[in-house]
């Protein structure tokens, strides 16, 4: 089998493992909003931005340096062993302190209560101590595995949301089925409590999945080993910083400067926008490890480019179809009128997340060549535009601020990636080929949702028909090549 199509099949099963739980989690948008008005679900959002910096903060790159360093080294047991025990050692102290001094972080950030600093804390702990088993799993070529252990995970997280915030507070299912420790909190109407205690739930099952892998890690710990880690990961771990801020900041500001009615609104239909994040977390899951595998063959470069013009394909498929049918997947995961004002971000967001997908396909040059410094910087950079953008923009235009923000951030720093990475890391990308599906996915997604189209679903099947046969009269050798059997 050749390379290209190893990474194909491999990147549908991780597709499976990532859009599949990733999907249901969605799914749960329509419960969530149905049990709780625009200003609870704020409470909800907020939550989860602090575990989105607090993931990436304790994982601190190494997820990525494990990947660069065990398709480098030759003793591959103490990649595995030191960044494991690296990162154990550390989530513990972070553990350790964060539930010492659990109300003093409540009062500091502002949360209503101290459980939910508690369980946030819990949660991030056990979530950061499956990364190395994880990634091993990615490395090791075992994605039925990986996929599995990610959708027993969501599938449980979803059995558990539809228990705490449907079944036992409409009496569907008596309450006395719940241990004494958890009836505590089911007290009749739902509370955003619930969503924090069934991930905390799915995050313990996780870890029991991955024990046996964990209790396979040899305890051997070698310093000079994690001082490489260590260097090249901590410029990832400030761009991931940087990332979370471009992701999530926004969601603060609007809070803060506009309230958490119009917060939540915009959290709900940034949703819709995730349909994009979905395609582009299973790619990089496939991406990954096969961009580090494959580095050193005679069509690696080739491979990359040819690879990133069919990421941007799809991409650009995935984007024109939710614009092009938005007010049905709308009614399908948010019932509640009062958060559909702000439907209007889902097109920005959907092609800002397209350009954060090339810029991550991009990003595989400062990987490679060990320059991880210019990912901080750049990111440092969108997360700077971000913040000024919303600080300037939202008094005057509300939460449509934060979706270009957003586009603007992600949009420079693809730009900004490709013109350096082309410097170090020449790769023959077909930027014509590649800019101009993406402005005409752009433009037919316009024409959908702007020009009086939206909702006539039979201009919409048009829209996306005219596309795919523009795809396919441009590609079709190529698709014959690569969907031709035999290596």
């Amino acid at each position: 089998m050749s390379a290209l199509k190893k990474f194909f099949k491999d990147t549908i099963i991780y597709g499976i493992a990532a859009i599949l739980p990733r999907a249901i989690n969605i799914g749960l948008v329509r419960l969530h909003t149905d049990a709780f008005g625009s200003e609870r679900y704020a409470v909800n959002t907020e939550y989860y931005v602090y575990a989105a910096y607090l993931n990436a903060l304790l994982t601190y790159g190494m997820e990525t340096a494990f990947f660069r360093f065990f398709s480098k080294e030759q003793e591959k047991g103490k990649i595995i062993s030191t960044s494991f025990i690296s990162l154990l050692f550390t989530t513990l102290i972070f553990l350790t302190l964060g539930l010492s001094f659990s109300s003093q972080i409540t009062h500091f950030f502002g949360f209503e209560k101290e459980i939910y600093v508690n369980i946030l804390v819990w949660t991030v702990f056990l979530d950061t101590i499956v990364v190395i088993p994880f990634a091993y799993l990615r490395v090791t070529n075992r994605p039925i595995r990986f996929a599995g252990i990610k959708i027993a995970n969501i599938v449980f997280l979803a059995i558990l949301n539809i228990l705490f915030l449907w079944a036992i507070p409409n009496g569907i299912i008596s309450k006395g089925i719940l241990p004494d420790a958890l009836n505590f909190y089911i007290k009749g109407e739902p509370q955003v409590i619930y969503i924090f205690l069934a991930n905390v739930f799915a995050s313990v099952l996780t870890l029991l999945l991955l024990l046996p892998n964990i209790l396979k890690i040899k305890w051997t710990f070698d310093k000079q080993v994690l001082r490489k880690l260590l260097i090249y990961g901590i410029p990832i771990m400030i761009g991931s910083l940087a990332y979370v801020t471009n992701e999530n900041i926004d969601k603060l500001f609007l809070g803060d400067m506009i309230g958490k009615s119009e917060m939540g609104k915009y959290a709900a239909c940034y949703k819709l926008g995730v349909f994009m994040t979905l395609y582009i977390t299973a790619f990089r899951l496939g991406a990954e490890p096969f961009f580090f595998n494959h580095a050193k063959e005679k069509n690696a470069k080739n491979n990359y480019a040819t690879i990133l013009k069919w990421f941007t394909i799809l991409g650009a498929v995935f984007m024109l179809v939710v614009v092009a049918y938005v007010d049905l997947f709308a009614s399908v995961l948010i019932r509640q009128e009062e958060y559909l004002d702000a439907l209007a971000i889902v097109p920005i967001i959907l092609l800002a997340n397209l350009c954060l997908g090339i810029y991550n396909n991009l990003s595989i040059w400062y990987k490679l060549t060990d320059k991880t410094k210019y990912g901080m910087y750049i990111s440092i950079f969108g997360a700077i535009v971000t913040i000024l953008f919303n600080i300037i923009m939202i008094d005057k235009i509300g939460f449509m601020a934060s979706a270009w923000a957003t586009l603007v951030a992600y949009g420079s720093m693809m730009v900004i990636s490709y013109i350096i990475g082309q410097k170090h890391y020449k790769v023959p990308y077909n930027i014509k080929q590649i800019a101009g599906y993406i402005i005409l996915a752009a433009i037919l997604s316009l024409v959908s949702f702007y020009d009086g189209f939206r909702g006539n679903y039979i201009i919409a099947t048009a829209l996306v028909l005219v596309f795919l046969t523009v795809v396919y009269i441009v590609e079709q050798k190529e698709l014959k090549r690569l969907l031709r059997k035999g290596p």
